[in-house]
């Protein structure tokens, strides 16, 4: 069926309207509850206003909403599916000579683009959020109102002096040459609890080395005092290879279209991107795996006898199929992290086996 005839437009804004009900309904929910948390957490804080505790509900949902997205195609296609079923207008168009896959084919268009839309526009704003969020719970935690989270520029990372002081190191370039580290462009800040600096020192270059940065052409800024320079300085650390690896941006911070690039970023700086691909590609996958869970939502809700009740069999089964996929793309996007399995095996097998799986069961009963 053609998505631009007089039925396949009908079918379009009927799964969009759906989506849509679903999307607000749940966004409410999420809303409601993350609210709620939150007035937990900041209970007792006279420092946390209620506009403060709103901008981190609002800029955390999308994130959120990510993780449910399926679920909330899956859930709109259900209830499209079963209204047309339960009105008999899915009997009406089956008899007047269209197929199933010609019946799902502009649902499964406009579903398609659903998930095009969220991945080439939606995921840069949540990107976005995603980071003010994070900023939002480091000045919580810090109690300071205009205190800074760095994040996707070079690398910044964070790590405690003692009780009281902390140290933010910054390197504008990072590489791994032989069995170390070369950081260039150094400026590490000494600050307290609450964010407020104490001393800075700026370098040329430093390489890491059991335990201490050992800083090249050395600039030390203290409040009060003349400015230092130094030839060298051995800074003491705690932080070792594997801890600068996992302090890179986390890749729900990256905007899709500045993933390329990222990951271009980590492999010449000698690191994995193993995480950032794989984020990559599940993006580039997640508009086939939208279209995947409608063809789950048509095996339980296009059935002609909805009218005589299974209701609770299609709720049931809906949801538990969707919980079984969730589960297995989790597992198995955990065996491409860990490079048990290639990346793009990890993203693309959930998808295919959600989707041979109804289609083999839509083929039966198209065939039945």
């Amino acid at each position: 069926m053609n998505p631009k005839s007089i039925l396949g437009r009908y079918l379009i804004k009927q799964l969009v309207f759906n989506f849509l009900a679903v999307l607000m309904m749940i966004l409410g929910i999420i809303l409601l509850f993350e609210l709620v948390e939150l007035l937990r957490r900041t209970s007792g804080r006279e420092d946390v206003g209620i506009g403060f505790v709103l901008e981190m509900a609002i800029t955390k949902m999308p994130r959120t909403i990510e993780l449910v997205f399926p679920f909330v195609v899956m859930i709109a296609a259900m209830a499209t599916f079963w209204k047309l079923s339960k009105s008999n207008e899915f009997v009406i168009i089956r008899a007047s000579g269209v197929s199933i896959w010609g019946f799902l084919t502009p649902v499964m268009a406009a579903t398609f683009a659903i998930g095009a839309i969220n991945v080439g526009l939606i995921n840069p704003i949540s990107a976005r959020m995603y980071d003010l969020y994070e900023t939002l719970e480091y000045r919580f935690k810090t109690k300071n109102p205009t205190a800074i989270l760095f994040s996707s520029q070079g690398l910044w990372l964070r790590e405690a002096i003692d009780k009281e002081n902390v140290a933010v190191l910054q390197a504008k370039s990072v590489r791994q040459e032989h069995d170390g580290l070369l950081l260039r462009d150094i400026t590490l800040i000494e600050m307290n609890r609450q964010s407020q600096p104490g001393k800075r020192i700026e370098a040329f270059a430093a390489t890491l080395d059991n335990g201490y940065f050992d800083l090249k052409d050395v600039k030390i800024f203290k409040a009060g005092e003349p400015t230092k320079t130094l030839n060298s300085l051995r800074y003491k650390t705690t932080l070792d290879e594997n801890r600068i690896k996992e302090n890179f941006v986390a890749p729900e911070a990256i905007s899709f279209w500045d993933l390329p690039d990222t990951i271009s970023f980590y492999e010449k700086a000698g690191f994995s991107a193993q995480r950032h691909r794989l984020r990559y590609l599940s993006l580039l996958v997640s508009p086939f795996l939208l279209c995947a869970m409608v063809l789950v939502a048509a095996v339980f809700a296009l059935r002609p006898n909805n009218r005589r009740g299974g209701m609770m069999l299609l709720i049931v089964g809906g949801i538990s199929t969707g919980f079984i996929v969730y589960f297995l793309s989790q597992l198995v996007y955990a065996f491409g992290l860990n490079g048990y399995i290639p990346v793009s095996l990890a993203v693309w097998t959930p998808t295919l086996i959600v989707a041979l799986i109804g289609v083999s069961v839509l083929l039966h009963m198209e065939d039945g």
